[in-house]
């Protein structure tokens, strides 16, 4: 898997050191990543897709199973088995789902890696992916940093004791 760097996020300030070159816009109707990439479901991700009226049989698929080390993170999203896209990818190139997706797909395309108060922000640079780099796309900002990462980032800032309302930007919550 090809990665490089875009970004790094302090974590007590939400101040961005970032790669000025890099340009990011996800295409509406794209679902490339949709049909390309196997995702792994935690279990709050199976639980939230429960939660809609899903079953878990309908759309995780037990034998496929994805770890980090031998730590077991775990299991996969299910294809389709008439073109091997994900369950929940609908004719027009919408997910199902988008506001309840897996965790996976919100972050994709990028890898986060946490070190003590850093977050490193790492892209899966996937030739299938038109979004990167694309002309309209927009660099690493705090606003597209809350979009994308806003969850994982108070989740560890929970888990740090950090507490930053002062450095927010008006009608965000964190």
């Amino acid at each position: 898997m090809e990665k490089r760097w875009v970004a790094t996020i302090h974590l007590d300030t939400l101040q961005i050191e970032n790669d000025p070159s890099f340009k990011f816009k996800c295409l509406p109707g794209c679902g490339r990543c949709c049909i390309e990439l196997d995702i792994p479901l935690r279990d709050e991700d199976i639980a939230k897709i429960e939660d809609l009226g899903y079953n878990a049989w309908e759309f995780v698929d037990y034998e496929k199973m994805f770890y980090r080390g031998n730590k077991f993170l775990g299991y996969g999203l299910k294809k389709r088995p008439f073109d091997e896209a994900c369950p929940f990818l609908q004719e027009d190139g919408k997910c199902k789902i988008y506001s309840h997706r897996p965790l996976a797909c919100k972050l994709y395309p990028f890898i986060l890696v946490r070190h003590g108060l850093t977050l490193e922000v790492y892209l899966k640079e996937d030739s299938f992916c038109k979004g990167i780099n694309h002309p309209e796309g927009e660099p690493i900002t705090l606003e597209l940093v809350l979009r994308y990462f806003g969850d994982v980032i108070r989740e560890y800032q929970h888990k740090l004791g950090i507490s930053n309302t002062h450095y927010k930007p008006e009608n965000l919550t964190i």
